[in-house]
């Protein structure tokens, strides 16, 4: 599970920024959504939700933690060697030619670790690995420029594996690359993670993301006939088409109307085509047989939900980090809320899965129908600095009452980030 992620000079974000997964001391100690994980001191949180203005950063937030996971997967095997670090540092001042820094704490089968690195345009200036396997600190690796230290207790082929570590590609990168055992789960739990609707940087969108739409091509393996469907690669514990079921179970759930899904063909000429002119259809409650409709005919709503099931599904069943960019867009309210609530179930998400995501939805703070799908201590903010900065905070930090209506005072601006809205007239609009 991640524990805590720091970020400096990325996009909006100028300063050193960090969004914690640890539960605060709030709340009833029952409460079950807060997990105890190995022997780390305090309970991790399974959900955080990031509020803001538009254009406040909340969606840098989580591109900044994909783009760790783009750097750790792609650097060594897709990077040119010619090319540079594609970032995307802060934009005004001098703050544009210095370094940017990226450091993931995170516990993976029950060890902890600290993984992190900076970074020019031109290289990557540092990377470090430490690790808790014993509860006491051991230095893996400590990289400054082309000088690489290692520890003790990191054993492999380490110098053949910095022989082979170009100046734009990691250590860890590399390494996975030459199957170290001892790094392939640090390096398989960056593989893990899944980000929908990030936007991808002009500068990197060549060489990041090349994998954007991998859900939609498995779940169109599972509706193949058995003789075409793909085996699963490396990184996947199962079958894809074992995930079918559920993924039918969560549209019916969403009460849409739909009983049943297919893979379709089309045979227009000219027609959209996906997986070799494979398309998906969905079947709707109808006294006809025949109430089969394409997916690109469906509602907004309906799209967004079925490229967002089969994610959420594969996450909490392989407990798997999962990011998401304005989780609510185009669904209803109490969707959203249902999503959230699966993650912070622990009878469903057995496996400690965690939901990182940006929204506007205020109903996932209210108290409409029982208790709010967030806690306190879920919730973090986002909002500018004079310097058009992207600063973030978290609501505990306003130290709210437990009764406290934490949608209404969101709404009335009492934890700040809200937009302030200028006095916007229409002209001519006044009347006739």
């Amino acid at each position: 599970m991640l524990i805590e992620f720091r970020v400096e000079n990325h996009r909006s974000i100028r300063d050193e920024q960090v969004l914690s997964m640890e539960a605060a001391r709030i709340g009833d100690e029952c409460d079950g959504r807060p997990r105890e994980v190995g022997s780390h001191g305090a309970k991790i949180l399974p959900v955080v939700a990031i509020y803001g203005a538009n254009g406040s950063g909340k969606s840098n937030v989580l591109a900044a933690l994909a783009y760790v996971k783009d750097a750790v997967s792609l650097s060594h095997r897709l990077w040119g060697p010619d090319e540079g670090v594609p970032r995307d540092p802060f934009a005004w001042g001098e703050k544009r030619d210095e370094p940017s820094l990226y450091e993931v704490e995170m516990i993976i089968e029950g060890i902890r670790y600290q993984y992190g690195f900076t970074c020019n345009d031109d290289a990557f200036l540092e990377e470090w690995i430490y690790a808790w396997p014993n509860g006491k600190k051991q230095t893996w690796l400590e990289r400054e420029g082309k000088s690489f230290k290692f520890g003790e207790n990191l054993r492999g082929e380490n110098k053949v594996i910095e022989g082979l570590t170009r100046p734009n590609a990691l250590y860890l990168s590399a390494a996975a690359q030459l199957k170290h055992p001892q790094l392939s789960p640090l390096f398989s739990w960056f593989g893990s993670i899944h980000a929908i609707n990030l936007a991808v940087s002009p500068s990197s969108s060549r060489r990041l993301y090349p994998n954007q739409h991998r859900f939609e091509r498995e779940l169109a393996s599972m509706l193949e006939e058995p003789g075409e469907i793909r085996q699963p690669s490396f990184l996947e514990e199962e079958r894809p088409e074992s995930m079918l079921e559920p993924f039918k179970a969560m549209l019916q759930a969403a009460d849409i109307g739909i009983v049943d899904l297919r893979l379709g063909r089309d045979e227009a000429p000219g027609a959209g085509r996906m997986l070799r002119g494979a398309r998906f259809e969905l079947k709707h409650r109808c006294e006809s047989d025949d109430a089969w409709l394409p997916l690109e005919e469906e509602s907004r709503g309906t799209r967004t939900l079925f490229r967002l099931a089969l994610p959420v599904l594969r996450s909490i069943r392989s407990g798997a980090p999962l990011l998401v960019d304005e989780l609510e867009a185009s669904m209803h309210p109490m969707l959203a809320d249902l999503i959230v609530r699966q993650y912070n179930d622990p009878e469903i998400n057995r496996r400690n899965a965690q939901l990182i995501f940006s929204t506007h939805d205020t109903n996932l703070l209210g108290t409409l129908v029982g208790e709010p799908a967030l806690r306190r201590d879920q919730v973090w903010l986002t909002e500018k600095d004079p310097r058009a900065a992207t600063v973030l905070y978290p609501l505990t930090d306003f130290k709210p009452r437990k009764d406290e209506n934490i949608e209404r005072g969101y709404i009335q601006g009492r934890y700040g980030a809200i937009p302030f809205l200028g006095d916007f007239r229409v002209p001519g609009g006044e009347g006739t």
